[in-house]
């Protein structure tokens, strides 16, 4: 993990910037494709992500590696040959695991969060989940682990498989002539992202979409059929930690008030979306189905409360990457516990830009949290006093500052539109 967490080190700023540029560039062409607090959403939604993916936090059911150690049929040396299956033996996988994950109840839970964003552009690209517990993406590779690929190479490809499916998440590039009969392109995702009926739940491919043409789920961009983005269920908060568990959630209680036992079993394995009779009748929720009249979630926070959201996130950033940095130095207990508390500061931030009224609390707790591990720590914010000596001081100043600007945006925000609601 500390060679992954070296990676993510270059590759953050690189996304950072890009979306800086497509930023730029939308609104020298007049295309208004970015929100702030949606970006500021999308942008933390990849900071939860990665920081559970460096950690490694899940279970893995079957790996790979254990997997071609025992059903290998051949043993291939090192080539470029073997890297080429590889990354197609993923790709393959990855259809299947993203088309069960949109066409199972249970399995939705863990890609809603990557669906949720009511814009398409380079930082919706960064919503990936924190709730995926359980991974067996190892059985679709029975190919590759057939064929001998070594472990090796798939940890190598897999990470570079994961980055190239970034660029696409754009609505400035339109058609792309010959490309399009075998690659994904923004077009083809653009459809992917789309809850339109006619673009609901197609294109499923991640690199190439010859899986999607094989399989019956390609379906073209339709001049005539302007993509809708979003989930059918909206997800009505910024916050990305309560969008990956919104979805649970639901089936947990439709589970639970079901009278019919049968369904509390069966809703799990149902095709995504179905409920029970009675607790859909019960407790109704928003579904879309008027697209042409459909709102996008906006909470209209002010210039200042916008600033001060990117300000949060980018000093969540900077201790994010101060933790890959240090990954090394400081010990694995330690560095889950220095998880949780960004985890914590995304959570408050995003809670303050949706004007809940729990803001304030929960950058209360984000402040007890940081300054108490200031103190378990004997003073100090982990190992960055042999860094930065001063930097501690700073931290702690920030964290009680922060607690009092917090306070100022929701007395302000009470009375402004999209007022603080519970």
């Amino acid at each position: 993990m500390e060679e992954y967490a070296q990676v993510l080190n270059y590759a953050i700023p690189l996304f950072v910037l890009l979306i800086g540029i497509e930023a730029f560039a939308a609104y020298r062409a007049g295309k208004p494709i970015n929100r702030g607090a949606d970006m500021i959403s999308s942008l933390s939604s990849g900071v939860t992500n990665i920081i559970k993916d460096v950690l490694g936090v899940g279970i893995v059911l079957v790996s790979y590696a254990w997997l071609v150690d025992r059903i290998a049929l051949v043993s291939f040396s090192t080539s470029w040959v073997v890297y080429v299956i590889g990354f197609i033996v993923i790709d393959f996988a990855g259809y299947w695991m993203h088309r069960l994950s949109h066409e199972i109840n249970v399995f939705w839970n863990r890609h809603i969060i990557h669906h949720s964003s009511e814009e398409f552009n380079l930082s919706c690209a960064l919503r990936q989940s924190i709730s995926e517990v359980f991974s067996f993406i190892a059985i679709f590779m029975i190919p590759a682990a057939l064929l001998g690929v070594p472990a090796r190479v798939i940890t190598v490809i897999a990470p570079l498989h994961l980055f190239a499916q970034f660029w696409y998440h754009t609505r400035l590039i339109d058609r792309m002539g010959f490309l399009e009969s075998f690659l994904v392109t923004p077009s083809h995702h653009r459809v992917h992202h789309a809850m339109n009926a006619e673009y609901l739940d197609k294109n499923y491919g991640q690199i190439f979409i010859l899986w999607d043409k094989w399989f019956g789920t390609f379906q073209v961009e339709l001049p005539e059929v302007e993509p809708v983005y979003g989930v059918k269920r909206p997800v009505r908060t910024w916050n990305p930690i309560r969008i990956n568990f919104q979805h649970f959630g639901l089936l947990l209680r439709d589970a639970f008030y079901t009278k019919s036992w049968w369904d509390k079993i069966r809703l799990w394995f149902m095709p995504t979306g179905w409920r029970p009779a009675d607790v859909a009748a019960r407790f109704p929720v928003e579904v879309v189905s008027d697209f042409g009249s459909f709102q996008k979630y906006e909470t209209h926070p002010g210039k200042s409360l916008q600033v001060w959201s990117w300000i949060q996130f980018f000093f969540t950033l900077g201790l994010m990457l101060f933790l890959f940095n240090q990954f090394g130095r400081i010990a694995f207990p330690e560095a889950l516990i220095y998880g949780a508390f960004l985890f914590v500061s995304v959570y408050s931030f995003t809670t303050l830009l949706d004007k809940s009224s729990w803001a304030l609390a929960t950058e209360c707790l984000r402040a007890v949290f940081g300054l108490g591990l200031i103190y378990w720590m004997n003073g100090s914010w982990f190992v960055m006093d042999q860094v930065f000596p001063q930097g501690t001081y700073l931290i702690a100043a920030y964290l009680i500052l922060s607690v009092f600007v917090v306070a100022y945006f929701v007395g302000q925000e009470r009375h402004a539109p999209g007022r603080m609601v519970a």
